[in-house]
C-alpha cells in the first residue's frame, strides 16, 4: 500500500512543483527515489515528529502542497498538538501519511500500535480522514488528496496487501465505495480490515444469508447518503474497524440515529477499549480480538439469527 502511494506521489510531483515530502527518519528503501528526483523537495527532519509537522506547516502556508511520512501512531499521538494548533487551524495543505495503522507492528507492542489514530485526529476541524483498504485505493486517495483544499491524513498498512478492486476506480474523497449488495445485512468496513469482511461475507452467503459490503476509505467527510441508502435496501447494519475507539460505529450510529424514523439493528465490531499486552503478529490479535474473517463471520452469523 505504502508503494503505491508514493510511486503516484511521484507522479503528482512531478507535474506539480509544489509538492514537497517531509519524513521523520522512516521509510528507507520507500521514499529514496522521491529524494533522488527531487533532492530540493525532500526533507528529512530526524527523529523529531513534532518538528516535521512544524516544518510541513510552514512550508505550507507558504503555498506548497506538503506531505509527511512517518509511523501512524507517532504521527498523529505524538504531534496532535501540532497538527491541530499548526495545521488545521490554519487549514494548511497538510497531507498526513502514517504507516502501519491497527495493528500492522503487531510484534512490536502497544507503543507501536496505530489503533486510536483515527478517533483522535478525527475529532479536530478541517481534516479529511482517510483509510484505504487495498493499493487501489491509496492510489487515488494520494491522488485526490493532492487537490483536496486543506489538510489530509491518510492511514495506511505498510506493504503486501492485495488488491480488492480489479477495475478502474471512482475514488473521491468523501464517498463510501460498495463491494457487493445483500439484501440481509450490509456490512461497512474501513481500512485493510476490509479483506478479511469480504471473506466473512463469502461464509455467510454460504449459510444462506445475503450480505452487502461497503468499503468506507473516507472516515471524514462521512458519506451518510450512501449509509441510509443500504439501510432503507437491507434489514441489517454491520461496522468492522481495526481501532479501539470505534470511529466507523460513531459515525454510523450517530446518522442512523438521526436520520431514520425507524431504528434499525445495528452490530459494531472493533478492537477491545484496552491496550493490548499481547505481542503477536496482525493476524494473531486480530484473531484474538475477534477480527478475524471466522470471528466477523461468527458474530454477524450469531447477530442476523436475533434480528431477521
Amino acid at each position: 500500500m505504502r508503494n503505491a502511494l508514493i510511486r503516484n506521489l511521484l507522479q503528482l510531483a512531478g507535474k506539480d512543483r509544489r509538492i514537497w515530502l517531509v519524513v521523520g527518519d522512516v521509510g528507507y528503501s520507500v521514499v529514496e527515489p522521491f529524494r533522488e528526483r527531487f533532492p530540493d523537495r525532500f526533507v528529512n527532519t530526524g527523529v523529531a515528529e513534532q518538528n516535521m509537522m512544524g516544518v510541513a506547516a510552514g512550508l505550507a502556508l507558504s503555498g506548497n502542497i506538503v506531505y509527511t511520512y512517518t509511523f501512524a501512531n507517532f504521527t498523529i499521538l505524538r504531534c496532535l498538538e501540532q497538527i491541530r494548533n499548526d495545521v488545521c487551524f490554519h487549514n494548511a495543505n497538510v497531507k498526513i501519511l502514517g504507516m502501519g495503522g491497527g495493528l500492522t507492528y503487531g510484534a512490536a507492542g502497544m507503543t507501536h500500535h496505530g489503533t486510536e489514530d483515527l478517533g483522535a485526529v478525527g475529532s479536530l476541524p478541517k481534516i479529511a480522514v482517510i483509510a484505504p483498504a487495498d493499493p487501489v485505493e491509496a492510489e487515488e486517495a494520494v491522488k485526490a488528496s493532492a487537490a483536496w483544499d486543506g489538510p489530509c491524513y491518510i492511514q495506511m498498512r505498510k506493504a503486501g496487501e492485495k488488491e480488492i478492486h480489479r477495475k478502474p476506480l471512482k475514488f473521491a474523497i468523501g464517498k463510501a465505495l460498495p463491494l457487493r449488495r445483500g439484501g440481509d445485512v450490509t456490512i461497512f468496513s474501513i481500512g485493510w480490515i476490509t479483506h478479511n469482511v469480504l471473506e466473512a461475507a463469502e461464509r455467510l452467503g454460504k449459510d444462506g444469508f445475503d450480505v452487502g459490503v461497503v468499503s468506507t476509505p473516507t472516515l471524514k467527510p462521512f458519506d451518510e447518503r450512501c449509509l441510509l441508502s443500504c439501510a432503507k435496501k437491507t434489514s441489517a447494519i454491520v461496522t468492522v474497524e481495526e481501532n479501539s475507539s470505534m470511529c466507523l460505529a460513531g459515525q454510523a450510529a450517530r446518522t442512523l440515529a438521526t436520520s431514520l424514523r425507524e431504528r434499525i439493528p445495528l452490530l459494531t465490531l472493533g478492537l477491545p477499549g484496552e491496550y493490548s499486552k499481547t505481542v503477536g503478529s496482525q493476524e494473531y490479535l486480530l484473531k484474538k480480538a475477534g477480527l478475524s474473517a471466522e470471528g466477523i463471520h461468527k458474530s454477524v452469523k450469531s447477530f442476523l439469527k436475533d434480528c431477521l
